[in-house]
């Protein structure tokens, strides 16, 4: 290992999720780039790993990215991971992994898990093709615009989203796709309060209701036109 920037992915919740080449990576590392300083110690402490931490996030990545690929560059070896699952997909570290390419640094992608796949394979909808939407703005007119535009299209599409947001989510899709859209909702993938909610979008309502949850999700709305 020599000038590295490893992209580790990291479990989404069930920590027997990671991979040997990911543990054989974070033990191997000169030091781990991690989004919340809180979460990095978290996951080093759990597999019993000691690797100082650089926190890297939305707040200080343009400023500090550059610093952390000179330190690499001179002869370190380091992990990205985010708080959980995949980095850059919906996380920080785009601007750090463009500004390692640039300076010719090798950058290595460590697969694992990850929670749109995760939702995506209990599906019974064709994921032949798949548009995923992320995160949706957080005002609902630019919210619902952005829902009119996935409306238009004629593919599966997967939406992220915070836990609080839900209601207001599931609200602006039926507005959006009306009731019979078939969709799925994965909740706290491969924790041990795991549900998958399946239906039309107006019983996924209904469902939620009548047992209202805060946690993590993803949403999967079937393409147009299928029963």
């Amino acid at each position: 290992m020599n000038s590295t920037l490893y992209v580790v992915s990291t479990p989404i919740g069930n920590y027997d999720d990671i991979s040997l080449r990911a543990l054989a990576v974070l033990k191997q590392v000169d030091f781990v780039i991690c989004e919340e300083f809180k979460e990095g110690y978290k996951l080093l402490r759990y597999y019993g790993i000691d690797k100082p931490l650089e926190a890297l996030n939305e707040h200080n990545e343009a400023r500090d990215a550059e610093a952390t690929v000179e330190r690499i560059r001179d002869g370190a070896n380091a992990a990205l991971v985010s708080d959980a699952g995949t980095p850059v997909f919906a996380d920080p570290g785009a601007k750090l992994i463009n500004a390692a390419l640039k300076c010719g640094i090798k950058v290595v992608p460590i697969p694992g898990a990850s929670s749109i796949l995760a939702a995506l394979v209990v599906c019974n909808f064709d994921i032949s093709s798949f548009h995923y939407a992320g995160f949706l703005p957080r005002k609902k007119d630019e919210r619902l615009r952005r829902l009119k535009e996935l409306a238009s299209m004629k593919f599966v599409s997967v939406i992220m989203e915070t836990p609080y947001r839900f209601k207001a989510l599931i609200e602006d899709c039926l507005s959006t796709f009306g009731r019979d859209r078939r969709a799925v909702v994965a909740v706290d993938l491969t924790m041990e309060t795991e549900k998958i909610i399946r239906g039309r979008l107006g019983d996924i309502e209904r469902e939620f209701k009548k047992e209202p949850f805060k946690a993590e999700f993803v949403l999967v709305l079937d393409a147009p036109g299928r029963n």
